[in-house]
């Protein structure tokens, strides 16, 4: 996802607004050696390199007991005295979109946090069992950093919610009430779970008699569905525009409204994928709540022509969302 490119997408998120690797987790760990980033398919190709008893096999446990896992996981060891900031420099090279540690220490959650924010392009789920610095870490507003609070952490729960919920459609789920396998749900009450959401953290309680996850926002206090489909949306866009540029083979996309119309065309061809995936909302006709602006040829500086850069295209859509709550009214009479 880490490759030369020449198409970059900015969004922003206004408020209020009522691919091959995004379910993919790498699990990173510490030993006496370095490893290389290595994908396994399931568990017993885990155990060949990873005892049971380890922490990394622990972690894909995790994932690969879920009812709708990923097809894989990747694994990278860091050497124990390697600093953090080095490691995490080479990570962000390769194929995956969800990072877990075999650490839950504050200053490991916190270096790891500081390097995906830094990024932008992917999302950390840490787990934690304390709400102290769970509060430490939300006052760092991390917007790419997911806590699971849990009094067990050692069956890493954010690891079999990333398991679990990570590879379906982006924009087809919300990651409450998420039903894990493995996790026990903890025995708390409605004031308790406030306190840990409140907090900055998630966590896996009983409501109505299923073990559900809880409200599932980052630190920052964003949903993790919309900084999923925020990133899921720049990448196919950037993928599709560049697949674009690399197809004219020996032609080329000429800098006129033909040329302007397919780089358009390969955006809007994005964001209607991204409205049957439940990202963008309807109207109420059914159709996309999306539009694009592409300004024509006559519109751009002639340096921006001659540079051959094009900066005019944008697009905006409203996101889909989720309904979390409900109170419903009722009148009995006589």
């Amino acid at each position: 996802m880490a490759q030369p490119k020449d198409v970059n997408v900015i969004i922003d998120i206004k408020r209020p607004t009522p691919v091959v690797g995004f379910g993919k987790p790498l699990i990173i760990g510490s030993g006496a050696a370095a490893k290389a980033y290595t994908s396994y398919s399931n568990l017993e190709e885990v155990e060949r390199d990873f005892a049971k008893n380890t922490e990394v096999y622990k972690a894909a446990t995790a994932i690969f007991i879920q009812e709708h896992r990923p097809s894989e996981v990747a694994v990278m060891i860091k050497k124990t005295d390697d600093p953090w900031e080095a490691f995490l420099a080479s990570v962000f090279d390769k194929d995956f979109y969800f990072l877990i540690s075999t650490s839950s220490t504050l200053a490991n959650i916190q270096a790891i946090a500081d390097a995906v924010e830094a990024n932008d392009s992917r999302q950390f789920f840490a787990s934690s069992s304390s709400l102290v610095d769970v509060a430490t870490l939300k006052a760092k507003k991390y917007k790419n950093t997911t806590v699971f609070y849990h009094t067990h952490v050692d069956n890493y729960p954010e690891a079999a919610l990333v398991g679990e919920a990570g590879s379906k459609p982006v924009g087809s789920i919300t990651w409450k009430g998420q039903r894990l396998t493995g996790v026990l749900p903890l025995d708390l009450t409605a004031n308790e779970v406030k306190a840990i959401e409140n907090a900055g953290a998630l966590t896996y309680v009983n409501k109505a008699g299923d073990a559900v996850t809880s409200e599932g926002k980052t630190l920052s206090g964003e949903w993790v569905d919309v900084v999923h489909a925020k990133h899921y949306t720049i990448h196919s866009i950037e993928y599709e525009v560049q697949k674009l540029f690399n197809n004219a083979r020996n032609q080329k996309i000429g800098y006129d409204n033909t040329g302007i119309a397919q780089i358009e065309g390969a955006v809007r061809n994005v964001l209607q994928r991204c409205l049957l995936q439940g990202v963008i909302a309807r109207g109420e006709d059914g159709s996309g709540l999306y539009s694009t602006q592409f300004i024509t040829r006559e519109q751009i500086t002639a340096i921006d022509r001659a540079s051959r850069e094009y900066n005019g295209g944008s697009f905006e859509f409203e996101l889909s969302g989720a309904i979390h709550e409900t109170t419903i009214r009722g009148l009995v009479t006589y």
